[in-house]
């Protein structure tokens, strides 16, 4: 008996000894060359930083380029899904739905009307070609203004360019994981009960 509160003596003890310190690589800074490269990007933000526990850094600053570019874009479209979603909760409904219910009902009850399914599709692709820098004057991945459109973004410094799309690009990555959550409940049956 002695023996067994001896070692848990020790064990207890053994909680408040020094951590060692040194050099530890883990996933989080695996690469340090590439955090030093990117810990001024865009995205990059506090308590964070630089995050990047698959070694996504380390392919090289084109995958990077794409995958951002992806980043913005799936975090634009799940913007839009958020406000979708949350409008048909509360009730607003174009004229002619009044009957699709919320959700993935609509999808799966079979009374969302084929010519809307047919719109959503043709839109899909409408964007998919118009929404690109068709101009060569993009300034950063997702600019497609084409020349066209500046709701005076020029005149800005860069800094203040720099705020507003690490914004956007932390809005879009909030709104991939609300939307993802919306899904999963709606799956589940209890979205009514989350939503105000």
């Amino acid at each position: 008996m002695k023996t067994v509160i001896l070692a848990t003596l020790i064990a207890g003890a053994a909680a408040f000894a020094p951590a060692q310190s040194g050099a530890r690589i883990t996933s989080l800074n695996a690469v340090p060359e590439a955090d030093a490269q990117y810990k001024d990007d865009i995205g990059v933000v506090a308590p964070l930083g630089v995050w990047d526990p698959s070694g996504v850094l380390a392919r090289g600053p084109e995958e990077v380029a794409r995958l951002r570019a992806l980043e913005i874009k799936h975090g634009r479209i799940a913007m839009l899904g958020v406000v979708g979603y949350l409008t048909t909760y509360a009730g607003v409904r174009l004229p002619g739905l009044e009957d699709v219910p919320c959700g993935w009902a609509a999808v799966t009850s079979g009374d969302l009307p084929f010519e809307v399914a047919g719109q959503f599709f043709a839109t899909t692709i409408m964007m998919e070609m118009f929404n690109r820098d068709n101009a060569g004057t993009a300034e950063f991945p997702g600019d497609f203004r084409n020349g066209y459109i500046d709701f005076g973004w020029d005149k800005q410094s860069d800094e203040w360019k720099k705020k507003k799309r690490t914004i956007e690009l932390n809005n879009g990555r909030a709104a991939q994981m609300g939307l993802l959550g919306l899904m999963f409940h709606d799956a589940l049956g209890n979205v009514a009960d989350i939503l105000p």
